[in-house]
């Protein structure tokens, strides 16, 4: 028998000075079987980044022609693509031709670092591209504040992300590396 993705939801209330957006959201996740707490994290993290009324999380680890979040316009059109983790650099060259940004959010350093020593040179050519590091402590952090229900605060300053739930708070200051 399969295994099925636990359901968790999340009730955001985000102040992102930088952008001017105040809202909240009240999210209902689906994390797969394969998908480990922090990745989770990782993404409510990035939805809270970019938060807008029309970004929406995709099927994202089940598919590949779909990123794990987008933000569409009122034709359909892909305004924004972020990727999680260390996609394959084909999977980045289809979202720059698909979309107007995109945005890939790695972590785990081992993993990330060797991806970008790999890959920097052939996604320099992405006029499109941003590639954001989450430095570990901090996702290790985040995936501790995980449950299946969840109260999060996101404060957005200066391209500093405070994250604080009942009984934990969480800084994260992502690295630019392009």
């Amino acid at each position: 028998m399969a295994l099925k993705a636990t359901i968790y939801k999340a009730n955001l209330n985000i102040s992102d000075m930088d952008r001017a957006y105040y809202a909240s959201h009240n999210l209902t996740i689906a994390c797969h079987p394969s998908e480990t707490e922090e990745r989770l994290m990782v993404r409510l993290l990035a939805f809270a980044m970019f938060a807008s009324e029309s970004l929406a999380f995709t099927k994202g680890i089940s598919t590949d022609d779909e990123p794990d979040l987008w933000d569409k316009d009122l034709t359909d059109h892909i305004t924004h693509w972020i990727e999680l983790g260390v996609p394959d650099e084909s999977r980045i060259r289809k979202g720059c031709n698909r979309a107007d940004k995109v945005t890939v959010i790695c972590y785990s350093y081992h993993s990330a670092s060797v991806w970008w020593e790999k890959n920097k040179s052939k996604l320099a050519r992405q006029e499109k591209l941003c590639v954001l590091y989450l430095p570990t402590e901090s996702t290790d952090a985040l995936a501790a504040m995980a449950a299946r229900n969840m109260d999060l605060q996101f404060t957005i300053q200066d391209g500093q992300v405070w994250v604080s739930s009942t009984d934990s708070n969480v800084a994260i200051t992502p690295q630019q590396w392009m």
